[in-house]
């Protein structure tokens, strides 16, 4: 009984210096950022230690030799600039489709994805389809979403016009591809939340996908690049 108000000192005295540097955490995120977001990308990595205890099931992964049966090459984007995107130009190299909000948890997975676009420049091409599927984390408009993320996260990689990811019948047809296995030959997931990851191979053939809480830049992702 006798360390009990000692405990709750040093309980107190963290709170203290956690919500310190949750302040100046804050006060040096950019400016065009909302409170929510700033606070959002501040606990981050608490986040993602926090949702990533005990998760075996947070990767499904399938290798196969057979093409699916409907194309990957056949399916058709527009930029969040308003461009088709040149779906035939990623034949050849692997292709991270990752559905993306500004207001959420993982939105700092942003700047991991930027980095994870750098390290493999040539033969990895990242394309993240902004939606607002998910507790409304995505409200703005393209204009907006293209803004905030070059703004704050320098984001250069290929982004989608805002979209909707899961099922139903405004779900992007690629996304339909992607969790239906009559088209991709074997996957039915569809994203979790916010930054579920689908991992396509060289020769169009989805091979894996990683729930929100695995990093881009984890071991298990970058394995599955090697």
């Amino acid at each position: 009984m006798k360390n009990g108000p000692w405990r709750l000192r040093l309980l107190v005295a963290g709170s203290m210096i956690i919500t310190a540097i949750l302040f100046l955490w804050i006060q040096q995120s950019p400016n065009d950022m909302t409170l929510r977001q700033k606070v959002l990308k501040a606990i981050y990595p608490a986040l993602m230690w926090v949702t990533g205890i005990g998760k075996k099931s947070a990767v499904h992964e399938h290798r196969s030799s057979r093409l699916a049966p409907v194309s990957f090459y056949s399916l058709q984007a527009v930029s969040i600039q308003g461009e088709a995107i040149d779906w035939g130009s990623l034949r050849g190299k692997k292709v991270l489709l990752v559905n993306t909000a500004s207001d959420c948890g993982y939105t700092a997975q942003y700047a991991a994805l930027q980095e994870l676009q750098d390290r493999f420049p040539e033969r990895l091409v990242i394309i993240g389809f902004p939606a607002n599927d998910f507790k409304q984390q995505e409200q703005g408009d393209n204009a907006s979403i293209a803004a905030f993320c070059q703004r704050n996260y320098g984001v250069r990689f290929k982004l989608t016009q805002k979209t909707s990811v899961v099922p139903g019948g405004l779900q992007h047809p690629v996304y339909r591809w992607l969790t239906d296995p009559a088209q991709n030959g074997w996957n039915t997931k569809a994203p979790a939340w916010n930054f579920s990851k689908y991992l396509v191979d060289e020769e169009g053939r989805l091979t894996h996908y990683f729930e929100p809480s695995v990093s881009p830049l984890s071991d298990v992702v970058m394995g599955a690049l090697q």
